[in-house]
Parts: C-alpha cells; sequence; structure tokens
C-alpha cells in the first residue's frame, strides 16, 4: 500500500459556534501544531450562526492568515450540518488535499494530537485516524450515562461500537469523497463513518476543559443527535413495534379464554380495575408505536422535501 505524502495538504474542518472569547488561542496552537508536521495545511472554519463576535474574530485573523477559509452560516443549522458545510469545501475546487481532519473549536480536540495523527496517517497506510476518548473530561454524571446507554442501544441496534467515538478524525481523500456522496440532511458523522468500514486505526486522548465559553450541547440537542443516529442507523424500533403487537395479541388470546372459561364456569365477576389497567397499557403501547413511527415518517419527510442542508450568508476565500 502507497504512503501518503510528506508534502500533502492537511484540510482542517472546524465548526464552531459560540467560539468568539477563545478563537484566537486556540488557532494559534492549531497552526504551531500543524506546522510541525512538516505538511502544507489550510483551516477551513464554519460559523454556525453564532450570535456572539465569533465570524468578526474569523474576519481579523484571516486579515493575516492567508491559509484561513471560512463561511458563515445564515443561521444555526446544527454542528453536524456544520461539519457538511466545511467538509464540501475541503473538497474545493481543485480536489484539495490528501486528507482531512475534522475536530472541534471549543478546544477539547487538542490540537497537539494532531502531529501523532497525521504520523499515524502516514506510516500505517489507514484510510481513517480515529480519537478516541480515554476519559470524558468534566461532564455531569446524567451527561455520562445518558452517552452510555445512547452508544449501547446503538450497538445493540447497528452493530457498530461507538463508545469513546469522538468528531476528532483524519480521513484520507477516498474517504472524504465517499462521505460526500451521501446526500443525506439526517446526518450523524460519527456513525457515517463508522459505516463506510474503511481502515481504521485509533489515538487515544483525553477530553480536557473547554478554553472558554459554555456548550451549545442542550439535554434537547443531544436527544434529538440520539434520535437521528438510532432512526438512520437502524429499522429495528419498527420491528419492535410489531413485535409488541404480537405479545399482546397472544396475551389478549389467553386472557379471552380464560374469561370465556370463568363465564361458562359462573364464576366471572365485574373486573373495572382489571378493565382501566388493560386500557392504560394498550393505549400507552399504541402511542409509543406511533411514536415510533412518527419518528421514521420525520426522517423521510426531512429527506424528500429536497431542501438544502444549510444556507451559506458569507464566505472568505484567501487570495490566488
Amino acid at each position: 500500500m502507497d504512503k501518503p505524502s510528506a508534502s500533502g495538504l492537511i484540510s482542517v474542518v472546524i465548526p464552531l459556534y459560540k467560539e468568539g472569547s477563545h478563537l484566537r488561542a486556540f488557532l494559534s496552537d492549531l497552526r504551531d501544531a500543524l506546522e510541525r508536521t512538516g505538511c502544507e495545511f489550510e483551516i477551513i472554519l464554519v460559523d454556525d450562526g453564532s450570535p456572539d463576535d465569533t465570524w468578526e474574530n474569523i474576519k481579523e485573523e484571516a486579515r493575516t492568515f492567508p491559509s484561513l477559509r471560512a463561511v458563515r452560516l445564515s443561521r444555526n443549522f446544527g454542528k453536524e450540518l456544520a461539519l457538511c458545510a466545511g467538509l464540501e469545501r475541503a473538497h474545493g475546487e481543485r480536489a484539495h488535499g490528501d486528507a482531512v481532519v475534522v475536530m472541534d473549536g471549543d478546544g477539547q480536540h487538542p490540537p497537539s494530537l494532531l502531529p501523532v495523527m497525521i504520523e499515524r496517517w502516514r506510516t500505517s497506510g489507514a484510510d481513517i485516524v480515529h480519537a478516541v476518548k480515554t476519559k470524558r473530561g468534566r461532564e455531569s454524571l446524567t451527561g455520562k450515562l445518558g452517552a452510555l446507554l445512547f452508544y449501547l442501544i446503538l450497538n445493540k441496534l447497528s452493530g457498530f461500537d461507538l463508545k469513546g467515538a469522538s468528531d476528532f478524525k483524519l480521513i484520507n481523500r477516498k474517504v472524504a469523497d465517499t462521505w460526500l456522496a451521501m446526500r443525506e440532511r439526517n446526518v450523524f458523522f460519527r456513525g457515517m463513518t463508522a459505516w463506510m468500514g474503511f481502515i481504521t486505526v485509533k489515538v487515544p486522548f483525553q477530553v480536557v476543559a473547554r478554553r472558554g465559553g459554555r456548550s451549545g450541547w442542550s439535554y434537547l440537542r443531544r436527544a434529538k443527535l440520539a434520535l437521528i443516529g438510532i432512526t438512520t442507523f437502524s429499522s429495528f424500533p419498527l420491528h419492535l413495534v410489531t413485535f409488541a403487537g404480537v405479545i399482546f395479541f397472544i396475551f389478549a388470546i389467553g386472557l379471552g379464554i380464560q374469561t370465556l372459561y370463568l363465564k361458562l364456569a359462573g364464576r366471572a365477576f365485574t373486573g373495572f380495575a382489571t378493565v382501566i389497567l388493560l386500557e392504560l397499557i394498550i393505549g400507552s403501547l399504541l402511542m409509543i408505536s406511533l411514536g415510533i413511527i412518527g419518528e421514521y415518517l420525520a426522517r423521510i419527510y426531512e429527506e424528500v422535501k429536497g431542501r438544502p442542508r444549510y444556507i451559506v450568508s458569507e464566505s472568505i476565500e484567501p487570495e490566488r
């Protein structure tokens, strides 16, 4: 297998949301790390509709940083779609780059790990270098339990083990082009890269504290991403509805036989509490079943509308 060229171009894609307070320091550390690799590089920033001064700081940095490219989305479309915007620009009009690195701009993905990832990519011949969390850093107990439950469910339903997975990855041009060919609008980046099945090597890292600001990932956003991840990678919940229906049908037959027997034996009695309980159970099952079906219908509805994944309001390109 041919080894990647040491002089290849590395495109670093970073989605940003309310990262203005520490962006300059982060970019300084990022440049220092990339310069140690000996590679030509470009940095592609995607401002995901930040309400703070993130875009103003990007424009200031672009004046003195010729390798910086940036786009500003018209509103907050979410991290996954901001990643799409960055990856599509890393592809570029002249098929930029031997590899693309995806990382967060809050500092929790340490730039100091980049030389290690690029060296592993050069020497291993792998298509993907995946940074795996050994420690999740400062996170609430509910956040850790929620992540554990999500990855457990996704693993059981889809067969992909994403425990410790992150969006901090290096992917080569073949993987990037394959990912870009998948045009779905319900995007789950780490799951989609695992689904492609290319040769992957792992690099461990510890999640460090944010450089500043507060995370934009509320519990509601995390729950939404979890639903997208589960419904886009497995149809098992739909089969679960059918399975539950069969179980309740068998239960209903047994209960019907028992009721008929008691009636014929003259031992039938009024079971108000039993009837109410059964109605509550069956009603709850029906509502949950409709909710599961509704989630899949929502995914289909969003896909068939054919709207763009995101809308760009401004962009910064280096002078040629």
